[in-house]
């Protein structure tokens, strides 16, 4: 399949090449990564950068904004799931596309604080969810070729139900997967 999009080339552009900046760059994805999930998207920057063991100056030369690391972390993550998408697909059409929604799950239930805080007029959440879309797209219709999937489902409704019930609160995750199950169950023909 293999999903080729220019939101991960702007990840790999947005990342220094030299060995110890690159090495600066990760530590403060994983730190804002962590750090945003812990506290959301308003966290300390200085936390972030203390975290990846770097000084505010290196976060700063890095991601200039906010909105500049929030971008970065989402990118980043949208780029996992399209290989997601290519790391199921061998599989049958409906277990590939169910593996899939398995790991879009995974990522709506951890990506909201990077959600809440990217610039609703970023070009980099559009192209994300160009991808995004792009990568589940081809395992959704193989599902339907095989008559497992309904046919009248198209990628775009599937993203929005899946993340509507993945945002909601849950007393408690044995809840969530009940309901998540229900949701997922729904879209079989």
């Amino acid at each position: 399949m293999g999903v080729q999009n220019r939101a991960t080339m702007t990840l790999e552009e947005r990342r220094p090449r030299r060995a110890d900046a690159a090495r600066n760059f990760d530590a403060l994805v994983t730190a804002g990564r962590d750090v945003f999930a812990e506290e959301g998207s308003g966290a300390s920057l200085e936390d972030i950068a203390r975290r990846a063991g770097v000084g505010i100056g290196t976060l700063y030369r890095n991601f200039p904004t906010r909105d500049d690391l929030i971008e970065t972390l989402y990118l980043r993550e949208v780029a996992a799931l399209a290989d997601a998408a290519d790391e199921v697909s061998g599989l049958a059409p409906w277990a590939a596309f169910e593996a899939w929604l398995d790991r879009f799950v995974e990522y709506v239930g951890t990506k909201h604080v990077l959600l809440d805080g990217l610039n609703g007029e970023s070009t980099v959440f559009a192209e994300c969810r160009v991808v995004m879309l792009a990568a589940g797209d081809p395992l959704l219709k193989r599902a339907q070729q095989e008559g497992a999937a309904k046919a009248d489902l198209d990628i775009g409704d599937v993203v929005k139900l899946i993340a509507g019930v993945s945002a909601v609160a849950y007393d408690d995750d044995a809840q969530r997967r009940r309901v998540l199950e229900l949701a997922i169950g729904s879209l079989r023909a």
